[in-house]
């Protein structure tokens, strides 16, 4: 067998609602077909929390048609989800699956987690007293007073984290307040491969991907996804830094207090959904020699392979 250096590593990614899950199964189907043994390994954060399904659309075990699925529902929900955590374990992961002899499918739209993997990328620490007083200040002030004193200090990782994801906003001032120098938040300008990688993007057209997304979040509070945010209430959701402010879930949740009515909710997370996938799009157009597909091409699993 050769070494799992010599072996690839494939990488299906895109902005949500396009159909990454899917064709991540039908793809490594096909590898079996002929011989290949395949296994997925998940890059989204939201979907490595227990509980929330619904409104991440995970797969659930169910429909994993016999084919090995890893990094999914592996934290609680009061546990803060961070790319310098799951790099490590996405990595290792990854070479026990080339050791086996099989082929590695890594799949998901959250941008530095697929890049952690795929690429050379370094974390500094973190300090709890800074944490701790950004997170003060977050809780008094918000994060509007925040994300703009990183626009201040760093206008490139502001535009790339976006004014909604507060817990990116406290780790990016954190890491400039340690290290005296910009987050870094983008892709670095040549990025250095950790293995031999085909990564393949899926695409939509703009219009089209927006009448999806919003039928998706439309259809995700018809199939319970404010029961679900409530079941998880007693599990500690709530106090969660990272699944408490999960697109959805925040707003399922302001529902549930009386803060959002319904139709309020829903508009709010198909903005922030919107908003979400456009940042995707521009993430992963800086990803060189990306193959890029049309979400909706006949026999995507077959174009997937002759890309590959």
């Amino acid at each position: 067998m050769a070494s799992a250096e010599a072996r690839p590593l494939i990488a299906i990614v895109g902005p949500t609602g396009t159909g990454k899950s899917e064709l991540s199964l039908a793809l490594a189907e096909r590898l079996v077909a002929a011989g290949q043994s395949a296994e997925i390994v998940n890059a989204d954060a939201m979907q490595l929390y227990r509980g929330m399904d619904i409104g991440t659309a995970k797969l659930p075990p169910s429909e994993w048609r016999g084919i090995q699925h890893h990094l999914f529902d592996i934290l609680d929900v009061t546990d803060e989800a961070t790319v310098a955590r799951y790099q490590p374990e996405a990595r290792a992961i990854i070479r026990a699956i080339l050791e086996r002899g099989a082929v590695p499918i890594l799949v998901g739209g959250s941008g530095l987690y697929v890049s952690s993997v795929i690429y050379d990328f370094r974390f500094p620490g973190t300090d709890p007293s800074v944490r701790e007083r950004l997170e003060g200040e977050l809780a008094e002030h918000g994060p509007g007073a925040l994300y703009r004193r990183l626009k201040e200090r760093d206008a490139a990782a502001a535009a790339s984290i976006g004014a909604s994801n507060a817990r990116r906003i406290v780790r990016a001032l954190e890491v400039i307040e340690l290290t005296g120098a910009p987050y870094g938040a983008s892709l670095p300008e040549e990025p250095v491969p950790w293995l031999p990688t085909a990564i393949l993007g899926l695409r939509a057209p703009r219009h089209e991907l927006t009448a999806r997304l919003d039928a998706r979040v439309e259809r995700m509070w018809r199939d319970g996804l404010v029961a679900e945010a409530e079941s998880l209430i007693p599990a500690g959701i709530d106090r969660g830094l990272t699944a408490s402010r999960a697109i959805g879930y925040a707003q399922a949740l302001g529902q549930l207090r009386g803060v959002l009515t319904e139709p309020e909710a829903i508009a709010q997370t198909q903005q922030l959904t919107r908003r979400y996938a456009r940042r995707q799009v521009s993430w992963f157009k800086r990803y060189p020699s990306i193959g890029w597909l049309d979400y909706d091409a006949p026999d995507l699993a077959a174009l997937a392979l002759d890309r590959l």
